[in-house]
């Protein structure tokens, strides 16, 4: 596997944690946000990432829970005018690039991604022309830019077909942004593979000698981990996958208790649908170790209810709605494109990116 040189410190800095609100202020909110929902014909739709309050307004009000590309085909299938992103930024992005027509709002633009702000769109297409030979795959966790360079756009429950594929033919695979998502790639297809050297905060953070050791005290749990987690991690799970598939895996599973190296968010999901299994949240330092991130990414933390409301009030474009150059969108839909007819090809529905 070929490397690329590391351009990310992943020492990005975190936004603040909204201010905490009494039990009577979010009721407040959620009922004001229903209403504004209402009349301004416009659906939520939010991250399996988001906090567990935003994910059940969502479903409350009759939008939906998903991971990203599932929001934006959501958003493009539901009559409302308006969608409003609870996610991150590039989220967002997709979401306006599938649906040009709709206002997108977001409860704020500053809610970004590790893999977006570790993979700048002039950086990546400069180590892409320096590689004119290889074919360009990214990972839908970035910017539309990032994507309108590219030749195909994956999310991870479709990423290995689509690799197996080029490399059958005799492509030569340039990869990005997520560094442990593409060894993970490269060493399931045996494909060789130029690699960006991205990597998300939360999943990085995961740490295999304290997985190890949490399930020694366990043993009777399952391992449920996202490909975005270095190698050491993913190969003490049972079950590796996207948000979807580790989802279903935890319902599918004989288990009644999982280890989960994912964001947490993704709790709110898994419990509702398995209610009497229990979920523990994979370690993210060993003894004595900080971490940074703790499990929940500090962007999709930004989606609270205070701002969903102010998206929906706000006047000021500039904050709020997202916006896409058509000539961008337009490159940009090729590569997605391009996948979506590789997966209908093959009969496969796909989701489960981020």
């Amino acid at each position: 596997m070929i490397e690329a040189p590391v351009v990310d410190d992943l020492h990005y800095p975190f936004p603040p944690k909204p201010a905490p609100l009494s039990d009577e202020e979010k009721k407040a909110y959620r009922e004001r946000i229903k209403r504004l929902l209402k009349e301004k014909d416009a659906v939520l739709v939010a991250h399996y990432y988001t906090d567990p309050e935003i994910q059940a307004l969502a479903e409350e009000t009759g939008g939906c829970v998903a991971d990203s590309l599932e929001m934006a085909r959501f958003g493009n299938d539901h009559p409302a005018s308006t969608l409003v992103v609870a996610g991150v930024r590039f989220m967002g992005e997709t979401a306006k690039t599938l649906t040009p027509e709709k206002r997108v709002l977001m409860p704020t633009l500053d809610a970004t991604c590790s893999l977006d702000l570790g993979c700048p769109a002039e950086e990546f297409t400069a180590f892409c022309d320096a590689h004119p030979d290889h074919t360009v795959v990214v990972y839908a966790n970035t910017s539309a830019a990032v994507k309108a360079r590219a030749d195909w756009v994956v999310t991870s429950s479709i990423a290995l077909e689509i690799v197996e594929h080029l490399d059958s033919e005799g492509h030569q695979i340039l990869w990005g942004p997520d560094r442990h998502l593409g060894s993970y790639i490269a060493k399931q297809t045996g494909a060789p593979m130029l690699m960006w050297q991205g990597a998300c905060v939360v999943h990085d953070e995961f740490k295999a000698k304290a997985l190890f050791d949490l399930k020694t005290q366990n043993p009777e749990a399952a391992v449920l981990v996202h490909p975005e987690s270095p190698q050491s991690v993913v190969e003490i799970a049972d079950a590796v996958g996207s948000t979807s598939q580790l989802i279903k895996a935890s319902q599918e599973l004989p288990n009644d208790t999982f280890i989960v190296a994912t964001d947490k968010g993704i709790f709110y999901k898994m419990e509702q649908l398995s209610p009497n299994k229990t979920f523990i949240e994979a370690p993210t330092g060993g003894n004595g170790a900080t971490c940074r991130s703790c499990a929940h990414c500090p962007w999709m933390a930004m989606n609270g209810l205070q701002a969903i409301e102010k998206a929906l009030v706000s006047e000021d474009k500039t904050e709020h709605e997202v916006f896409v150059d058509p000539g961008l969108a337009e490159r940009a839909m090729v590569p997605l494109n391009r996948m979506l007819d590789f997966a209908a090809e093959l009969k496969l529905k796909v989701k489960g990116n981020a």
